[in-house]
């Protein structure tokens, strides 16, 4: 079933909803759209409720021509306005990369709405070491997106050095990845980056925040996918309801390089909030030491 959702501002999101059960939200990275979830779709809407939605900017929903209409707050309501369509009260979300960032930043604006979050491939610009370097990177990019065609720049993105695994590994998968991104709009994915990720806040500015979450998160990061691998472990210290899983020779789209690892520990992480057996962390376990006797 496929149907559309209006935020507040007018922005009209195209969304598909196939299988029945607990909800599964899942928000698609930069370089990809709702189509990147079909492994996940097939598999999990034997048992859940699956919902996929394409982000402003991404056809068919809108593409506004304006970089004042997207930003970190948007990415965020948009999901909002998916769930609230639905009527939805609660819901698994799954993101990967920007739609992690969408994810995590919903979980702590509308913590009432989350049953769990999976936190895949998050970090790209979040460590202040490297923030300003990934935001000319950004503009760079969004530059060389408007004097190309989305299909020429789709070709060389395939072979980046955390998306040539997924390249190494699964040709045929690359390929079809490969022409999905150049199908994109130029206009919207130009303005994503500088509207959502070049301006988006560091997680490492949000620490106060990220600490207050209790929601049950599931980490997951390729272990060839640098700049996520520190982050990953900056969120994992930081929620006291979170587990971290490192995927092994694995770049960035975790979900479609090694798709049957990606479901099995979400569809285990899933079934174990549902039955109340997801618990946050002992906090014997922050102790310092390694050998040190544990407190009566």
């Amino acid at each position: 079933m496929s149907n559309v959702a209006k935020t507040n501002d007018g922005i009209e999101i195209y969304y598909e909803v196939t299988g029945s059960g607990e909800p599964i939200i899942f928000v698609h990275e930069y370089a990809g759209d709702f189509r990147s979830w079909e492994q996940q779709v097939r598999y999990f809407s034997r048992q859940f409720k699956c919902i996929t939605y394409n982000a402003r900017g991404y056809t068919p929903s809108t593409v506004p021509e304006e970089v004042e209409k997207y930003s970190q707050e948007f990415a965020r309501d948009d999901l909002l306005a998916v769930l609230n369509d639905l009527e939805i009260k609660t819901s698994h979300i799954v993101g990967l990369s920007m739609g992690a960032f969408a994810t995590l930043h919903f979980g702590m604006t509308y913590p009432e709405r989350v049953k769990s979050m999976v936190i895949a491939g998050c970090g790209y610009g979040a460590e202040p070491l490297t923030r300003e370097l990934f935001i000319e990177e950004a503009e760079t990019t969004a530059k060389q997106i408007n004097q190309e065609t989305m299909e020429s720049f789709a070709k060389g993105y395939v072979k980046t050095p955390n998306r040539i695994q997924y390249f190494n590994k699964d040709q045929r998968g690359a390929i079809e990845f490969e022409k999905q991104l150049g199908e994109h709009s130029t206009v919207g994915s130009a303005n994503t980056i500088l509207g959502v990720q070049s301006r988006r806040p560091s997680l490492y500015d949000l620490e106060t925040e990220i600490r207050k979450l209790k929601i049950p998160t599931l980490i997951i990061n390729g272990d060839e996918d640098e700049p996520c691998l520190n982050v990953g472990i900056f969120l994992k210290k930081l929620i006291t309801t979170s587990a971290m899983i490192t995927l092994p020779l694995t770049g960035h789209a975790s979900n479609l390089e090694e798709p049957s690892l990606f479901n099995m520990f979400c569809e285990n992480f899933f079934h174990k909030v549902d039955a109340g057996q997801w618990k946050e962390r002992d906090p014997r376990s922050f102790k310092g030491g390694i050998m040190s006797r544990p407190e009566k």
